[in-house]
């Protein structure tokens, strides 16, 4: 623990879900009043298995005409059958029923890249060495109207 200017400021290498979203509502809420855009929606498919239990899919959310996909995840014995496909087809649907203009996502070099190329992103920023000795992309998908 440090304390700086009367605070104290804790390292927690396990922090609660609920403390993250208390962060998350607070810059977006500084968000909102800088842009005057306040039209956040979250977005969510979930792959279930036979118990209901979620086993994959993807989440992310649009804001101000752009929709960004924070995770997509297909169990490694289901991929290649179309389902990691039919999850962006959902998102881009979705996407553009919002009035999204474009679809924002991050993957590492290690990932998927070539499986967001295939679907029409391209690749718009790159941090060399994130992790070592790889690469971590920012990807981007115009949509037409």
């Amino acid at each position: 623990m440090v304390n700086a200017i009367g605070f104290d400021l804790v390292l927690e290498t396990d922090p609660k879900p609920d403390e993250i979203h208390l962060l998350e509502e607070r810059l977006y809420q500084i968000n909102v009043q800088t842009t005057g855009i306040d039209d956040a929606k979250l977005l969510a498919w979930f792959l279930r298995d036979d118990n209901e239990a979620v086993i994959g899919g993807t989440f992310g959310w649009t804001w101000g005409a752009a929709c960004y996909i924070r995770y997509l995840y297909i169990p490694e014995n289901l991929r290649r059958q179309g389902l990691g496909s039919a999850l962006m087809r959902l998102v881009e649907g979705e996407a553009k029923a919002r009035g999204c203009g474009q679809i924002v996502l991050e993957t590492h070099d290690f990932q998927a890249p070539e499986f967001y190329q295939k679907l029409g992103f391209g690749v718009i920023g790159c941090v060399e060495n994130y992790p070592l000795g790889r690469q971590y992309l920012t990807m981007v998908k115009r949509l037409v109207p």
